[in-house]
């Protein structure tokens, strides 16, 4: 896998009150290649306001780039979202296409209510596991884990643990050395091994 893509499209789903950091870590380490583009979406485009307040103006997700990489954050407004329909169709058909598939903290219960985790390994934040787990009984949930990988899909553990994830997206991509100096140029103690969860109990 490494070196395949050096650059990419990204394609962050937006949703009212998702976790700010869930978004903007990953975003951190995905945007240091300015090559690669970085696009946000909603279901149906316009302002959508994250858990902290933050505000962005996103296009409606059927203007994504299907063969991009899709990303999901997590955050409080995923527990509505699971019971949106049509939106978790949408998911569905853009997770069969896409390149890569990233969820970070309660994203991957989204994912693994529309089907999209159906007999994969994944994982998520470690104080809503029960929550997530009511999502879908056909994934192979793994609670101690920093991030999950299986084949093109990535589950990260609790808001910061995207970071790692990303760090270890890059690592697959780019390379070992890639990803640490992203870490170091931005100061970051990067929990290499995704298999070392300090959080999970």
């Amino acid at each position: 896998m490494e070196g395949n893509y050096r650059n990419m499209i990204f394609n962050i789903i937006l949703f009212d009150d998702f976790e700010t950091l869930d978004v903007f870590g990953p975003i951190e380490i995905f945007g240091r290649n300015k090559n690669n583009k970085i696009d946000y979406y909603s279901l149906n485009g316009g302002q959508v306001i994250s858990a902290q307040g933050l505000e962005i103006n996103t296009s409606p997700i059927a203007q994504a780039d299907s063969s991009g990489v899709l990303v999901i954050p997590g955050g409080m407004g995923t527990r509505k979202l699971i019971s949106d329909t049509i939106f978790l169709k949408v998911l569905y058909d853009m997770a069969a296409t896409a390149t890569y598939c990233l969820s970070i903290c309660t994203g991957s219960a989204v994912l693994a209510k529309a089907g999209v985790l159906d007999g994969k390994k994944a994982t998520s934040n470690k104080k809503a596991f029960s929550w997530v787990m009511t999502s879908s009984d056909k994934v192979l949930w793994k609670k101690a884990a920093r991030w999950v990988v299986d084949g093109k899909f990535y589950t990260a553990s609790g808001v910061s643990a995207g970071i790692d994830m990303a760090l270890g997206f890059i690592k697959d991509v780019y390379g070992i050395d890639v990803a640490r100096q992203y870490a170091n140029d931005i100061e970051y103690i990067w929990h290499e091994d995704k298999e070392q969860d300090p959080f999970a109990v």
